[in-house]
């Protein structure tokens, strides 16, 4: 049976009581406890795959920068429509990071190694299916979002090539969240950095013609990627079968697993469906900073690239600390696993703040490195600002989706996501940005509001505990 944890003792017998359970659970300044350790050995290997995953990116950006702000913009929008098209790998992935860490801590390895073998041949199929429309649909989607001339045919032809290897990058994420459930995540880290050495010396020979290439300029960078992601997938396939699933498990084309199946989709749908409603908030709202002019589109895309190493940390222990939940629901550790959340939650907050404010103070000189547009600079410096607000928000939001997905508790997300995100972000931003004439710092405003909201609800969710024995290891 599961524990639970009664919160309507008076305030000071509370506090003690959780005081008292807390240091238990983490242990004291001479000795760490075992979950505090397991933590830490999941959360290094996460912290610098994912600093790799976002150079990756920002790599791209950087190096497109000394190209032109026009290649820059085109390249960040034909990147945020793969990223929302990348999100049906998710549907899978996420499902097969909650199911194999529940059936690891239920000891439960045969229905693991069963469901990596499902994951990898759905996501394949989705893979070539996304592949085939992108290479179709990638122009028209963007001439929809607003591109035209010179930045249309960049974006086109990123979005093509990149957009033809995304059955590559769904296998590579689907064997990233086995290795990482399995408390394996150095191999995914080791990976991205041979990626990440990959990308930087094929864009410089191929965006600027280096070592005997030819100047390719967009065309180059996004070569460059293809061939780095299948590079990264054959590597990891070799890893999984070497050191976690011995074979693939033909077993089940004989009797297709139907059960596991649909508890990855009950798992993946509404855990997607949240980064779903995100991602197409996020496509909304560029649309509306497309119209406003390539200015605030180049800011934009700078300033995501320069933000997304501010959460860096809170996505790498978020990650971390949901895989250790999914460890403790399984094992029917219902205590453990809500101390583990709030102590998660505490670390992410306090290290991204302090990031964030490290960040807007330089970020006169981050912009400048960028770019010498000086409309573009002092956009992006006021967007760094406004930003240290929003990064109150943003890292509960990371770790108690993540966390109440690891417990199963996966619908709950989704619909705070689907309300919040679309009357506040983009109703807001809409109405303060565009209709009230406040432009692109108004938008941030309003993303600070979103994120702020939404963490407040899942603060009041997590410490309600109706997310118990809702696990799906049984």
């Amino acid at each position: 049976m599961g524990y639970s944890i009664s919160l309507k003792s008076p305030a000071l017998q509370a506090q003690s009581l959780f005081m008292k359970k807390f240091r238990m659970f983490l242990g004291n300044r001479r000795r760490k406890s075992p979950l505090r350790r397991e933590l830490a050995h999941l959360t290094i290997p996460l912290l610098i795959e994912t600093l790799l995953v976002m150079t990756l990116g920002a790599v791209d950006t950087f190096m497109l920068s000394r190209h032109s702000d026009s290649s820059v913009a085109a390249v960040g929008l034909a990147n945020q429509i793969l990223s929302f098209t990348f999100i049906i790998f998710e549907v899978i992935n996420l499902g097969t990071s909650v199911l194999c860490s529940q059936y690891l801590g239920a000891s439960r390895r045969d229905r693991m190694e069963t469901v990596v073998g499902v994951a990898l041949v759905v996501n394949l199929i989705f893979g070539l299916a996304v592949s085939f429309g992108l290479w179709i649909f990638g122009r028209p989607i963007l001439e929809r979002l607003g591109l035209s001339g010179e930045m249309l045919e960049l974006g086109r032809t990123y979005i093509e090539m990149v957009g033809l290897f995304a059955f590559v990058q769904a296998i590579q994420l689907t064997v990233s969240a086995v290795l990482r459930s399995n408390n394996k995540p150095i191999y995914p880290m080791a990976v991205i950095l041979v990626v990440n050495i990959l990308n930087i010396i094929g864009n410089y020979a191929l965006i600027f013609g280096a070592f005997g290439a030819p100047a390719l300029g967009v065309k180059g960078a996004a070569i460059s990627t293809a061939i780095s992601r299948t590079a990264a997938m054959v590597i990891l396939l070799i890893i999984l079968f070497v050191t976690t699933v011995p074979r693939f498990p033909w077993h089940i084309f004989r009797h297709w697993p139907g059960r596991e199946l649909r508890n990855l989709l009950r798992v993946g749908l509404p855990a997607a469906g949240e980064q779903v409603s995100y991602y197409l908030s996020q496509l909304v709202l560029v649309f509306f900073i497309t119209a406003m002019g390539m200015e605030a589109l180049a800011a934009r895309t700078y300033c995501v690239n320069i933000i997304m190493f501010v959460y860096l940390f809170s996505i790498a222990i978020s990650h971390a600390g949901a895989i250790s939940i999914g460890h403790l629901v399984g094992g029917d550790k219902w205590k453990g696993a809500y101390l583990m959340g709030k102590y998660v939650m505490r670390v992410a907050l306090g290290w991204t703040l302090f990031f964030s404010l490290l960040t807007a103070l330089g970020g006169t000189w981050l912009m400048t490195t960028l770019t010498t547009n000086k409309e573009i600079i002092a956009i992006g410096v006021a967007i760094l600002w406004i930003d240290v607000i929003l990064e109150i928000g943003r890292p509960i939001n990371i770790l108690y989706v993540n966390a109440l997905q690891a417990t199963g508790d996966v619908n709950y997300p989704f619909y705070v996501g689907l309300m919040v995100m679309w009357i506040v972000a983009v109703g807001g931003a809409w109405g303060l940005g565009v209709a009230a004439g406040f432009g692109i710092l108004g938008m941030w405003w309003m993303f600070a509001l979103d994120e702020n909201l939404r963490g407040i609800i899942f603060i009041r969710r997590w410490n309600s505990l109706k997310w118990q024995h809702k696990s799906f290891s049984k």
